[in-house]
C-alpha cells in the first residue's frame, strides 16, 4: 500500500527557507516502531503524521530518533497540508497531542498556533553545557528545553559549535538575545541534545512557547517578533495571550509523493 508523503518548508514564504518537515497524512495509526523507521529514512528534524479523530486530528511528531511531545514547525506544516493540498473547507484545525489539544486557524495569509505557554524558571548552566558554550550567559532558564540568554545578537550568530555531547541534557539549548534589527524583539537558534538527534533546528516553534512568555515579561509587552537566525533563517510573529503562545508564519510545498514499503 502506498501511502502520501509531503515535505513542507515552514516558517517560510519560500521553498529553500524555513524550517522542512515531512507530513503524512493517514487514514488510521501506523505502529509506533514503523513511524519512528519513517521519520529515520526521512531524515528531517521531524515527521508529523495525522489522521482523524472526530472531528479533529491526531498528531504525532517523530525525529529521526525519538518521539516528541510538541513540535510547531511540523505542526503548521500538516495545516498548510490539510488546507493547501487536501482542501480541508474550515478555517480551524484542531489537533489532539501529547501536549493537548492545539487549535489552528488561517489569519489572511498565515498561519497561526495556538500553544501551551512554557515560562522557564532560573536554572544553572550543567558543566558540559558550559564548556561547549565557552561564553558568560547573562540568565539560565528551563522549561523542558535550556534557555541560554547572551549578552548580543552577534553572539548568537557567531556560536559554531553544537551540544549533541552534552549528556545532562535532554530536549536541547536555546540561545537567544535582543535583536539588533528594527521590526525583530529577539533572535534565537536551537540545538538539540543527544537523544534528539538534531544538531541544529532551522527554525523551532515549540522553543518559541518558551521565548515568548521569558521575552514578553522581559521586553514588557505582549506581542513580539522573533527571528531564528540558523543558517536557513525564519521569522515568526508572537503573541503571549495569558497562558496561550500564538504564533504565526506561512509555508510552501516542496515536494509531493508517495512511500511504500514490504
Amino acid at each position: 500500500m502506498a501511502y502520501p508523503l509531503y515535505q513542507v518548508d515552514a516558517f517560510a514564504d519560500a521553498v529553500f527557507e524555513g524550517n522542512p518537515a515531512a507530513v503524512m497524512p493517514l487514514n488510521a495509526p501506523l505502529d509506533e516502531d514503523v513511524m519512528q523507521r519513517l521519520a529515520q529514512e526521512n531524515n528531517l528534524s521531524e515527521t508529523a503524521f495525522l489522521w482523524p479523530e472526530g472531528d479533529a486530528w491526531r498528531i504525532r511528531w517523530f525525529t529521526p530518533s525519538k518521539e516528541v511531545p510538541l513540535c510547531g514547525h511540523a505542526t503548521l506544516a500538516s495545516a498548510h497540508v490539510l488546507w493547501r493540498e487536501l482542501h480541508w473547507p474550515h478555517d480551524e484545525l484542531r489537533f489532539n497531542s501529547a501536549s493537548g489539544e492545539l487549535r489552528v486557524r488561517k489569519v489572511d495569509d498565515l498561519i497561526e498556533l495556538n500553544f501551551p505557554a512554557l515560562m522557564p524558571k532560573p536554572a544553572e548552566l550543567s558543566a558540559d553545557v558550559a564548556e561547549r558554550l565557552e561564553l558568560k550567559p547573562q540568565d539560565v532558564r528551563s522549561a523542558i528545553k535550556e534557555l541560554v540568554v547572551l549578552a548580543s545578537e552577534a553572539e548568537v550568530a557567531a556560536f559554531s559549535r553544537d551540544f549533541s555531547g552534552c549528556e545532562s541534557l535532554e530536549s536541547g539549548v536555546i540561545l537567544t538575545a535582543r535583536s539588533d534589527r528594527d521590526g525583530v524583539d529577539f533572535v534565537s537558534r536551537f540545538f538539540g541534545g543527544p537523544e534528539v538527534g538534531i544538531k541544529e533546528d532551522p527554525v523551532t516553534g515549540s522553543a518559541h512557547a518558551i521565548l515568548v512568555p521569558y521575552w514578553a515579561e522581559k521586553l514588557g509587552k505582549s506581542e513580539l517578533v522573533g527571528r531564528q537566525i540558523s543558517s536557513r533563517p525564519g521569522q515568526i510573529e508572537c503573541v503571549l495571550d495569558g497562558d496561550r503562545v500564538r504564533m504565526r508564519g506561512q509555508a510552501r510545498t516542496y515536494l509531493r509523493g508517495f512511500v511504500e514499503w514490504t
